[in-house]
């Protein structure tokens, strides 16, 4: 979850005119694609590409999926359950992310998350400005409706084995390099580390989703983008404090606890995930960490920190997301979203419609696919849904997000219950709530009004603090 206006304009809609080791053989093994004209008893109904592609000879095409997150395993699993073979790489199964684990409603139906995964129900957020001004935020939400919070490593773990119940072979290893091919119709050669010995596959499409690190993305020269740093402490609270937090969700925002972003407390099964991140400073990070310890302190102390976790986040999509027959998901392709930091439904989403593009652009795994097809059927389809979303939330991260006066108006503006509604229907179903002209003329008025007044508190607040 995030910044109420953020996540409103978000989910705004756009309008365009427009192991089986058998299965594994070594790199030096010939890899037979035979070349076969398209029949011409085929219906004209089919994609424009396969008039172009060759169908495969005695085989489905073989896809490559490098990460077990939520992008990799929804990418596996829609893969597999489609015809596709398909192979999951994931080198820690057991490792987590640090991330908050809230996901929007809509995810739990969509990707069919079982209830019992889900840690707390959040229905009451608390949003805390710098100067300590407490927004309660959620006062919309109806009585069946709520934040879900999971944690990763229960989320990850469940899609890795539904990918597999698919028909994926997971493989756990660690991939370290990818070879291109030398001819359209060549294999990527994939070598990895599995058991002390290494192995090599050879595929005929990559899906990258492994992670901001991507060593898929490095194979492709997708480039470079900034990236945030996510630091967070799981902290046991005596069974008191824990009461505290059974549905509540609070972040905080303020220079104290990150120049660029807001800190956290999400509540888990039995623990509370506290954390903070930042893009321009990051080697202060476990200063702002300390920072929102000190925010808390009263709710936490006597609290036992039990994990400390910290991983890079991107902050925008990649320059190259697809290349020849490789195409990246998740946060490999930058799929974060700004202001509010939200990945986990973005990155199953991504996974989720790069394998469907696969699957309609081979027929089901009957043709070999080109570069054309992937950026046709999933990245001019990701772009058109999701693009001018990253453009928005860029910009507000800027105007919200670059000091404390900002911040202070942020906050203010989420006590507008218009505000709450508007952001939640759009959050937790990510499409566009039914709205108010009025009521919308009034919110953009009242944020000129907040950033103008907020200009000035904002400046007695600095001053007090000197």
């Amino acid at each position: 979850m995030a910044a109420a206006i953020s996540l409103y304009l978000q989910n705004k809609p756009h309008h365009h005119h427009h192991h089986h080791l058998s299965s594994l053989f070594s790199s030096s093994l010939p890899f037979s694609i035979k070349t076969t004209p398209l029949s011409t008893s085929k219906p004209s109904s089919l994609i424009i590409s396969s008039i172009s592609n060759p169908l495969l000879s005695g085989r489905k095409l073989r896809a490559a999926v490098i990460g077990g997150g939520p992008a990799g395993s929804s990418a596996a699993e829609t893969l597999a359950a489609g015809g596709i073979e398909t192979f999951l790489f994931e080198r820690s199964p057991a490792s987590s992310k640090p991330c908050g684990g809230a996901i929007p409603l809509c995810m739990l139906e969509e990707f069919s998350i079982p209830p019992e995964l889900v840690d707390r129900r959040v229905t009451r957020m608390k949003i805390i400005s710098p100067s300590n001004l407490t927004v309660d935020f959620g006062k919309t939400l109806k009585p069946n409706e709520y934040i879900a919070m999971l944690r990763r490593e229960v989320l990850d773990s469940f899609l890795r084995r539904r990918a597999e119940s698919a028909g994926a072979t997971a493989i756990t290893a660690l991939v370290t390099s990818l070879d291109l091919p030398s001819s359209p119709a060549s294999p990527y050669v994939i070598h990895y580390n599995a058991g002390g010995s290494r192995h090599s596959l050879a595929v005929d499409v990559v899906i990258g989703a492994d992670g901001a690190n991507s060593r898929v993305a490095k194979s492709i020269k997708a480039g470079d983008y900034s990236c945030a740093i996510a630091f967070q402490e799981r902290i046991k609270l005596p069974e008191e404090k824990m009461e505290y937090y059974q549905d509540l969700a609070e972040m905080y925002v303020g220079n104290d606890v990150s120049p660029d972003f807001y800190a956290w407390v999400f509540p888990k099964c039995d623990h509370v995930a506290v954390g903070t991140g930042t893009v321009c400073s990051k080697q202060n990070i476990k200063l702002y960490q300390r920072g929102i310890r000190e925010r808390v302190e009263p709710k936490i102390s006597g609290g036992k920190v039990i994990k400390v976790e910290a991983h890079p986040i991107p902050e925008h999509p990649r320059p190259v997301r697809i290349r020849g027959r490789v195409a990246l998901v998740g946060d490999a392709a930058g799929y974060v979203t700004k202001c509010s930091g939200e990945g986990i439904y973005f990155a199953a989403k991504s996974g989720k419609m790069c394998a469907e593009a696969i699957l309609k652009a081979s027929e089901g795994g009957l043709r070999m696919i080109s570069e054309e097809d992937l950026r046709r059927e999933y990245l001019k389809e990701w772009d058109g849904k999701y693009l001018v979303t990253y453009r928005l939330l860029d910009l507000l991260h800027r105007v919200f997000y670059g000091s404390n006066a900002a911040r202070e108006a942020l906050v203010e503006l989420c006590g507008n219950e218009y505000v709450q509604r508007m952001t939640f229907e759009s959050y937790l179903y990510k499409r566009l709530a039914e709205g108010d002209g009025w009521e919308d003329a009034k919110m953009v008025f009242n944020t000129f009004g907040s950033l103008i007044r907020c200009k000035i508190v904002g400046r007695d607040v600095q001053a007090l603090r000197v």
